[in-house]
């Protein structure tokens, strides 16, 4: 697993449809659920006329996480769904999987208290990502 100053990311040895698959199932098994879902290369194409990697972001939400957040926090709507995206890799075999790391993603709100919150969607988000990579 790779971290970057925001996220989290797994490189895979599947092709793209597979990775979106495998993706899907992982969150579900941590108690994820799919909210939105934004499709850029279509989006891209039908704004923009331009060709793009099969890409997509995934808007993925743990109800019983969502509410304790919002308990805490009222505002922290602003800063939900957790991100998910997959994207094929730079060949037909390889995806990328990604997330945005809750921990980094919720010190915007300067509230102490949502750190051991963040921390538990981070380690779900990881076992996700490790589960699509394993």
């Amino acid at each position: 697993m790779h971290t970057t100053r925001y996220g989290l990311r797994v490189d895979v040895p599947l092709p793209y449809d597979q990775a979106m698959a495998k993706t899907r199932a992982a969150l579900e098994k941590e108690g994820f659920g799919v909210l939105t879902e934004i499709d850029v290369k279509a989006t891209l194409k039908k704004k923009l006329d331009v060709d793009f990697r099969d890409y997509i972001i995934l808007g993925a939400c743990n109800p019983p996480l969502a509410h304790q957040a919002l308990t805490e926090e009222r505002e922290i709507g602003l800063l939900l769904p957790c991100n998910v995206i997959v994207y094929a890799g730079e060949r037909a075999d390889r995806s990328v999987v990604a997330a945005l790391d809750p921990v980094e993603q919720l010190k915007l709100t300067g509230n102490t208290h949502l750190e051991p919150l963040a921390g538990d969607v981070r380690a779900q988000m990881e076992r996700v990502l490790a589960n699509v990579a394993g």
